[in-house]
């Protein structure tokens, strides 16, 4: 647990424990742990759920099944609160960063934000990002916190990652219907079967769950970040954690790590199009590490730029084998499908170069 720079992610629970607000009930105790972590001289970047929790009785709504107008609004007056709960526990200022899935999907904007934070981390200051609710769409949200956490982990190239919940971690069972459950403490690969251990959350003010929670490990591993998945609600937790004590579930980090570009690839960039490829485009881009040609390419569909993402898929199985950035707009490649590279030039008028998709922009999933 010897980390130099770490992401904490509090979920709502932990925030806004009850429906009357913000709440120093667990807050407290995560805010004492993150200050004796600075003053080891360890970088902390906070990712807080609760906006919506913490305005939920600020705003007349009526009903438990919240339209995603309201959400929005007690989202707003909701950050507020959340943010002053926060820094009223701490010496040092803190930041707050409101992003979407379309900011980390950018690639300017995620390099903007990686600099910003860098540069408060390095001015004593503590970041706390949460996603943008107030505008993002159901297109722009990433969805939970949990997988943005991961993302923002990947962002600022942490060494390790925390995802602080109400339970003490992944179980052989789910703990709330089976006495016979048992914790497991290390998980070295996330398989099928650990999917399969996650249950649903069963906190109304939740919008993760387990399952979130290790989809947010995969990719935090992935990208060489030890995760934790640890009970916040317990403040002795986090005396282990001072003495390198393990008090929940670890996921240990690749050793394989995939490069910071494939790794966005795979997981921040939204993809605008599908190209189904043949047996042969599959094989020499599975198997032979071969960039995508034209004359593997069987279908087109959905409309894409040319410098969008695209899902490549396998014609004949239907499943998706890798994403990557298209150098032809979906018109472009209906015209050259299935044609050699030679003839791109003379079909189109212009050449954007041989191939439609590089190996170097491209991630096999």
């Amino acid at each position: 647990m010897n980390f130099n720079r770490a992401v904490i992610k509090v979920g709502s629970a932990l925030v806004a424990p009850t429906q009357e607000g913000c709440s120093g009930k667990y807050t407290l105790a995560i805010a004492q742990f993150i200050t004796k972590c600075q003053q080891q001289g360890k970088e902390i970047i906070l990712v807080s759920s609760g906006g919506v929790a913490a305005g939920r009785s600020l705003i007349q709504h009526g009903s438990p099944n919240l339209s995603l107008s309201t959400k929005k609004a007690m989202s707003s007056v909701g950050q507020m609160q959340m943010m002053a709960n926060w820094q009223r526990f701490f010496d040092i200022p803190c930041s707050q960063i409101l992003i979407t899935q379309e900011d980390l999907a950018d690639r300017r904007r995620f390099i903007s934000i990686k600099h910003t934070i860098r540069i408060q981390l390095d001015n004593g200051i503590l970041p706390i990002v949460n996603e943008n609710d107030t505008i993002a769409s159901a297109s722009s949200s990433v969805g939970d916190n949990d997988n943005l956490a991961a993302l923002v982990a990947q962002v600022c190239e942490a060494d390790c990652f925390f995802i602080l919940s109400d339970i003490d971690g992944v179980f052989t069972k789910d703990p709330n219907v089976h006495d016979d459950a048992v914790l497991i403490p290390e998980i070295d690969k996330i398989t099928d079967e650990i999917y399969a251990m996650a249950g649903v959350s069963r906190n109304h003010l939740a919008t993760g769950g387990m399952k979130t929670k290790i989809q947010a490990a995969e990719k935090a591993v992935e990208n060489g970040i030890n995760t934790y998945i640890i009970n916040g609600t317990r403040s002795e937790v986090f005396a282990s954690l001072l003495q390198e004590i393990n008090p929940g579930t670890r996921f240990s980090a690749d050793k394989d790590i995939i490069t910071a570009k494939k790794h966005w690839l795979k997981h921040s960039l939204r993809s605008h199009g599908k190209i189904y490829l043949d047996a042969g485009a599959v094989n020499a881009l599975i198997n032979k590490g071969a960039s995508l040609l034209p004359s593997g390419i069987t279908s087109v569909n959905n409309k894409f730029e040319a410098g969008d993402s695209v899902d490549l898929i396998d014609v004949k199985s239907k499943k998706l084998i890798a994403k990557g950035i298209s150098l032809y707009n979906h018109n472009d490649l209906k015209r050259i499908m299935g044609k050699h590279s030679d003839e791109i030039a003379s079909i189109l008028g212009h050449d954007e170069g041989d191939v439609v998709v590089h190996r170097d922009e491209m991630v096999i999933l």
